[in-house]
């Protein structure tokens, strides 16, 4: 019975219910279309990091300046900032696996280059990978030319988008097999790498910078980042030995014998009288060329930058992450999730999130008093009406039921109106075709081209709001209706 006096309340009040439903309707409309387009961003966003680059969280050295996976996340020191390494790697990897959430492990070194490819000189973000676990974890990286780096071997991986670019400079397209020259610069002095190209990649939705990001052998970005590997013992030879008794003009000299020393394949000749070849650059290089093999060391242990995680479906992130940073606490190493470790771009998203329902809250309030003062003006024209139903014995309940109801049914009605506004105006701009020129624009929104998707969770939570609001502004009027004295309203008649 009182929603039913509702609605002929809410009807016959048509001006003022209009103009409440239309002014909570354009409320909800902003409130969807606005946060319909932010979380398709974020989850643009998250795909293209978590499932391309930094998987759910990262682990990097405690510090007062929080990190992305190549730098620092304040601008004004990003330039003179330098990635520490990480410490205790080896326990803090017990620990890592040691935790039931997590579904996959690498690790990675950074650093800033520049690249020299086939006449092109660009600034390039270095990764220097680990090939047996990073291209399993990352499903998001598509190889288009080459083949995959491999564990153990020197070599880097570019993105077909600076490929394509590269190729618009000098007129050559990258390909399997050319050098790579890597420059860098840092307080030890200028490092230089020259590295075969073993593959182009693709990000399947590429955030920003990420186009930008070379991955290579852990070896290369280690000598370019001017790490300092510890490794195990090594015995040398006597023939090695022997150079150090030999001044430095003497080895050049006519009268010094290589054979003495060392000869091509390394070995002892002093018990080789006849073999007293002199020492020239061929014997060095020979020499060199036949130790390389066994100079180079399997990288084991320590010495990255950051440990990346992947964690299991179904698992909280947030919780996961808390409990991490428990344990990792005494090692000097916390865990960031993948909005800190991805960088500006993301933190932004997260800010301009904050703005937008910072702004759409005052709005609301705005909304919520003029349909207050509305509903109100509505309560006092009707005086004699509730003073008659008081009379007749209507209680403070029934009376806040009746305009309850009436004001509830008008914000259901917006509620729905909002959001249907909302999916037509989705339809009508994807019908468009429209393309975006900005990046970082089109990172946010997953692609090139504006295509906004319906979010049932995101329409329910904005009829949420269309009720909230509806509820709030009908609060004052209802407590003003029903201390409504009846005689005095039958009085003013």
């Amino acid at each position: 019975m009182i929603f039913f006096l509702a609605f002929k309340n809410a009807v016959r009040n048509r001006k003022n219910s209009l103009v409440i439903i239309l002014l909570i309707t354009v409320i909800t409309f902003l409130f969807f279309m606005g946060n319909s387009l932010l979380g398709r961003s974020e989850r643009s966003l998250h795909e293209a990091f978590v499932e391309s680059l930094t998987g759910d969280a990262v682990l990097q050295k405690t510090g007062a300046v929080t990190m992305n996976l190549f730098g620092a996340n304040t601008p004004v020191i990003d330039e003179y900032f330098t990635i520490p390494m990480l410490p205790a790697y080896d326990a803090v990897m017990e620990a890592v696996r040691s935790e039931r959430g997590i579904a996959g492990v690498t690790s990675q070194i950074s650093c800033s280059v520049y690249l020299d490819l086939d006449g092109a000189r660009e600034a390039a973000l270095l990764a220097g990978v680990d090939a047996d676990t990073y291209f399993s974890l990352f499903g998001g990286i598509r190889l288009e030319e080459g083949r995959f780096l491999a564990s153990g071997e020197y070599g880097g991986m570019i993105t077909s988008e600076r490929a394509d670019r590269i190729a618009e400079k000098t007129g050559i397209r990258p390909a399997a097999g050319d050098p790579m020259l890597f420059t860098s610069a840092g307080k030890t002095g200028f490092k230089i790498r020259e590295v075969p190209l073993v593959g182009i990649f693709s990000y399947r939705n590429p955030g920003q910078f990420m186009n930008e990001v070379i991955l290579a052998d852990p070896q290369t970005a280690r000598v370019l980042a001017s790490i300092q590997v510890a490794s195990s013992d090594v015995a040398v030879g006597g023939e090695a030995l022997g150079l150090l008794d030999v001044s430095i003009d003497g080895i050049f000299g006519e009268d010094f014998s290589g054979g003495e020393v060392l000869s091509a394949n390394g070995a002892d000749n002093a018990g080789s009288a006849g073999s007293r070849d002199a020492f020239s650059a061929d014997v060095l290089m020979s020499f060199l060329s036949a130790s390389k093999e066994e100079s180079v060391l399997p990288f084991v242990g320590g010495d990255w930058n950051f440990i990346i995680l992947k964690f299991r479906k179904g698992v909280s992130a947030s919780a996961l992450i808390a409990s991490l940073n428990k344990k990792l606490a005494p090692y000097g190493v916390r865990a960031v999730n993948w909005r800190m470790a991805a960088g500006i771009s993301a933190i932004i998203m997260l800010m301009v999130q904050a703005l937008f329902n910072s702004g759409m809250f005052l709005v609301s309030v705005a909304g919520i008093i003029a349909a207050a003062n509305i509903l109100l003006i509505a309560v006092f024209r009707r005086t004699r009406e509730i003073g008659t139903l008081r009379a007749m014995g209507a209680e403070d309940a029934c009376i806040r039921g009746l305009i309850l109801g009436e004001n509830g049914f008008l914000a259901a009605a917006a509620g729905v109106l909002g959001v249907l506004a909302g999916f037509v105006c989705i339809r009508i701009v994807n019908s468009l075709d429209l393309r975006i020129s900005n990046t970082l624009i089109a990172s946010l929104l997953g692609g090139e081209t504006v295509n906004l998707v319906f979010i049932p969770e995101m329409a329910a939570l904005s009829f949420a709001v269309a009720a909230v609001l509806g509820f709030a502004a009908s609060l004052y009027p209802v407590e003003t209706a029903v201390r409504i004295d009846p005689v005095e309203a039958v009085r003013q008649g």
